[in-house]
């Protein structure tokens, strides 16, 4: 597998996040891909009515259009490189594929300030 596409076809096809397709994302956005798969089965991914958060260590961090307002999406990665993502985003598509969002019918710009 080579692209982010190929994963996430991959886990259409078989339906959930498989060990080999696991592997294919860590192998494609290393560190990146690890953490993301961890978010994904620790339900860390949420989305509210008007976000999607990952929630971080230290932070959540919203994840909009496939963009994510972390520092390493700001500062780290290319731009004009669609397949680097930071872990966050990683994370929604990889929770989005295996229908593993954490579904909140709430508005986040509300509930943030509890948070």
């Amino acid at each position: 597998m080579e692209s982010v596409d190929d994963w996430q076809a991959a886990i259409a096809e078989a339906g959930e996040l498989t060990g080999p397709i696991a592997a294919a994302v860590v192998d494609e956005h290393g560190d990146r891909g690890k953490r993301a798969i961890e978010a994904v089965g620790e339900g860390r991914v949420k989305r509210y009515r008007d976000f999607t958060v990952v929630v971080g260590h230290d932070d959540e961090y919203v994840v909009e259009d496939g963009e994510c307002n972390c520092a390493d999406a700001t500062y780290n990665l290319d731009a004009d490189d669609p397949s680097e993502r930071c872990w966050h985003a990683i994370a929604v598509d990889v929770a989005d594929a295996v229908d593993a969002v954490d579904h909140h019918d709430m508005w986040y710009s509300e509930v943030r300030e509890f948070l």
